[in-house]
């Protein structure tokens, strides 16, 4: 009963102290009180004082790191000092609101950049001198660890189908359709598997268009681009380039970053060690 009692009052005490808040026609109220206003461009969104003065904006970027991994989050600047801007997480007032919704709940709520008085300045000034870490997940910061890795390879594939890293050729596809351009997309359904060969023609490899998977010829299996439900849609299907990263992420030995002695010097990724 005691137990029950003080999640009453709890519960009771939260829904007193909070703040409701409400955007209509470009003004936002906060317990009924007008505190800013705000307008958009595409993803962007400017917040200004009641004078329409223009204090901050609030992009939000959603972006694909690698295969069927995204990441989205909020970039935040100041109007009146460009000099940087900076990313950081955002919340939502439920799973269905928009990003207009999300700028607000995440000014008021989360960055607390606007309270009853209007757009706190000082509390804006502050984010930017000390910066909140953004709370990433495992899956997505593997997933930028891969991307990190895939990124020094500089993989492109040419308009015949060889794969080149940093430049230098690397492999190859085998299989490939007349009409093929090495951003294209793989929709189509095939019998026959898309197979890939390092430069001296060995087997790596082959990507399998029935099943979206990635086989290695030691055995390894990845199925790239599940589809996915969320706020931004996603490629259901993978581009050669995507596929030739992927295939040097499960097999090391294909592609590998070359050190060269340079002065005397062990250089790696272009860095002197």
């Amino acid at each position: 009963m005691k137990k029950s009692m003080i999640m009453l009052f709890t519960v009771l005490g939260i829904l007193i102290n909070a703040q409701n808040f409400k955007t209509k026609r470009g003004i936002v109220s906060l317990d009924g009180v007008h505190v800013a206003k705000i307008s958009n461009k595409s993803s962007e969104y400017t917040f200004m004082d009641l004078k329409e003065t223009p204090i901050y904006t609030i992009e939000f970027i959603d972006k694909s790191i690698v295969d069927s991994v995204r990441d989205s989050y909020i970039k935040l600047n100041r109007v009146y000092n460009r000099e940087k801007s900076i990313e950081l997480d955002y919340i939502s007032p439920s799973a269905f609101s928009g990003e207009e919704k999300s700028a607000v709940y995440t000014s008021i709520k989360g960055l607390k950049i606007i309270d009853n008085k209007g757009i706190n300045i000082k509390n804006l000034d502050d984010l930017f001198k000390n910066i909140p870490k953004r709370k990433l997940d495992t899956k997505t910061k593997e997933a930028y660890t891969t991307r990190s890795k895939i990124d020094k390879l500089k993989i492109e594939v040419n308009s015949v189908g060889e794969i080149l890293s940093n430049g230098v050729p690397v492999g190859y596809f085998t299989n490939l359709p007349v009409s093929f351009g090495s951003d294209d997309t793989i929709a189509e359904k095939t019998f026959v598997d898309i197979e890939i060969y390092d430069a001296n023609s060995k087997y790596i490899g082959k990507y399998i268009t029935t099943t979206k998977q990635l086989k290695t010829a030691g055995g390894k299996t990845f199925t790239l681009y599940r589809e996915m439900s969320g706020r931004a849609s996603i490629l259901k299907f993978p581009t050669y380039k995507a596929i030739a990263e992927r295939m040097a992420i499960l097999d090391p030995n294909f592609i590998k970053i070359k050190e060269k002695v340079e002065v005397g010097e062990v250089v790696k990724d272009g860095v002197q060690k």
